[in-house]
């Protein structure tokens, strides 16, 4: 199976912004650290984070081949069927979502970008700056961070976690990792 390098060197073929690389890199450690909470595969889940956006250039402006295309450059690259599996569930066209973690993948996708725009509201610019609470009161403002669907954040509970729980668990993973993002 590919290391966590050949993924990286996959994302960097394929990917141009900093930005979205950056987004991968909190889907991933959001999806760690699930993985650690409910005793699943840790090193599966944060391949499955990493990799979910791989062919999002290709496809920003073909929405409904989004994670297909993915899961085939994956596949052609030699990466485990479980890891290919994961970024194909994750296609807007696939919305059966049944192993867990496929549904962590959909709540985790949108809850990086909430929290990371929570941050950069800080003059601080910082994820120590903000606080479970915060992240509470900002998901009931419709203007905060667009594109981050509640609906799909919300559906946190439907895999065992409080919307609470799921917002300390996404924003303890990114904090780990604040420096690669630009946000300590």
């Amino acid at each position: 199976m590919p290391t966590r390098g050949k993924a990286l060197t996959v994302l960097e073929e394929n990917i141009t912004t900093d930005n979205l690389i950056k987004h991968m890199l909190a889907v991933e450690a959001v999806m760690r650290r699930l993985a650690r909470h409910f005793g699943e595969d840790e090193d599966l889940w944060g391949m499955v984070g990493l990799l979910h956006d791989v062919d999002y250039d290709l496809t920003k402006d073909d929405p409904e081949r989004h994670a297909i295309l993915g899961s085939e450059i994956l596949q052609g690259k030699g990466f485990a069927a479980d890891i290919v599996e994961g970024v194909r569930k994750h296609s807007p066209s696939l919305p059966l979502r049944e192993r867990l973690i496929d549904k962590a993948l959909y709540a985790t996708d949108p809850v990086t970008g909430l929290i990371t725009a929570g941050a950069l509201i800080k003059k601080e610019k910082s994820l120590f700056a903000i606080d479970v609470p915060f992240l509470v009161k900002r998901m009931k403002e419709k203007a905060f961070a667009r594109g981050a669907n509640r609906e799909d954040i919300r559906s946190c509970e439907g895999f065992g976690l409080s919307l609470e729980e799921f917002l300390g668990l996404s924003l303890e993973a990114m904090q780990g990792i604040a420096d690669e993002l630009g946000l300590r």
